[in-house]
């Protein structure tokens, strides 16, 4: 993740502990730790537990259980910034759920994996067919337990088996089934985008979630500095979207997929195309893939979008504040280039929230 501002990054705290009420969610709130539910879609489960609307921000996948899609996808938060996301007929085991040690395995099907922020501190890795993947770097990762592949769009991993360790970098793809050494190889981002529905669908979801970036940055900001509420980068609840989304502690970036993510004094920058905060409900509109309006772009920096489709504008929405959570001291830059107040906190809260998300209206240009 690129952060377009002087400002310095928030520092990575460990603790997760305080539940902060807000509209809209119910009282049976669990925090949104490694493993939360941020959205599902068709037929999914937890073990024995199926899946729905209402699982989103309060259902876990704690260590040991199984997260399986049928004719559906899932996604669930892993560390701050980093979102797993299940594909049609696929399992995934989680074995280590923690802030430092985040650890799943791919028992079938695809999964994808989005990195907005990373830290040195964090150990996030994908088990596939005996060999263990380490996401080193921002970035986009694709892992195909069906052809035992693993895919790297941009960023950097390291794939260890027995003890030999691969390296595979943006652009290229590593297959687990071959004989002797192992080896990276080149692939072409743009024809696999184009063809693939979990990359679609992913891009599609981080639409959303970039939307929801910007309604959410919005509300924390009071008179030129961070207003209440506010305690760092992290998943902050949005009501319109009905899920976590990350706002950074300071500036902005553009995610893997070229969409917008924007700290609550950087928010002003990002593109106006639309008035007032507004229910999104997923099920009852949804662009096809091949037409991705309403989000967040990368605006005059493109971002890496090899898919097809057109990249609307942001919705700069108005609203009430709601409370959000995570901590950790931090430093950032206003519009006027005022250094922002430090603030000490938690990796604090979480909240439940039912319903499908995401939807909006489509904004820009047909690309």
């Amino acid at each position: 993740m690129k952060f377009l501002s002087k400002g310095a990054l928030a520092s990575f705290v460990l603790t997760a502990a305080l539940i902060v009420p807000a509209w809209g969610i119910n009282s049976d709130t669990t925090t949104a730790m490694p493993g939360t539910v941020n959205y599902v879609e068709g037929q999914a489960s937890i073990g024995q537990e199926t899946l729905n609307a209402k699982s989103v921000g309060s259902a876990d996948l704690q260590a040991g259980q199984t997260l399986t899609t049928e004719n559906g996808k899932a996604e669930i938060l892993l560390t701050p910034g980093v979102y797993f996301r299940l594909g049609n007929d696929s399992s995934a085991r989680m074995i280590a759920p923690d802030l430092t040690n985040t650890e799943l395995q791919l028992n079938q099907g695809e999964a994808m994996v989005e990195v907005d922020e990373i830290h040195p501190q964090n150990d996030i890795r994908v088990r596939e067919d005996g060999v263990s993947t380490r996401l080193l770097k921002t970035g986009l990762y694709d892992f195909d337990a069906t052809n035992e592949q693993v895919r790297v769009f941009n960023g950097k991993a390291s794939v260890l088996e027995g003890d030999k360790k691969i390296t595979v970098k943006g652009g290229h793809e590593l297959a687990l089934n071959t004989t002797g050494k192992l080896k990276a190889k080149s692939f072409d981002k743009k024809e696999y985008a184009q063809n693939d529905d979990l990359y679609r669908w992913s891009s599609l979801r981080s639409d959303y979630l970039a939307q929801a970036n910007v309604s959410t940055a919005q509300t924390y900001v009071a008179d030129g500095w961070y207003g209440p509420g506010w305690f760092g980068a992290g998943w902050y609840w949005s009501p319109w979207f009905d899920s976590f989304t990350f706002i950074p502690s300071a500036g902005y970036f553009y995610n893997p997929f070229g969409w917008g993510f924007y700290s609550p004094l950087w928010v002003y920058a990002a593109p106006w195309y639309g008035y007032g905060n507004y229910y999104h409900h997923f099920a009852t509109w949804r662009p096809e893939p091949a037409y991705r309006g309403g989000g967040v772009r990368a605006g005059a920096r493109p971002g890496p979008v090899y898919g097809p489709g057109y990249r609307g504008g942001a919705v700069h929405s108005f609203g009430y504040g709601m409370h959000g959570f995570h901590g950790g001291t931090h430093t950032g830059f206003g519009p006027s280039m005022h250094a922002a107040r430090g603030f000490g906190g938690f990796h604090a809260g979480g909240f439940h929230g039912g319903g499908f998300h995401g939807g909006g209206f489509a904004g820009g240009a047909r690309r």
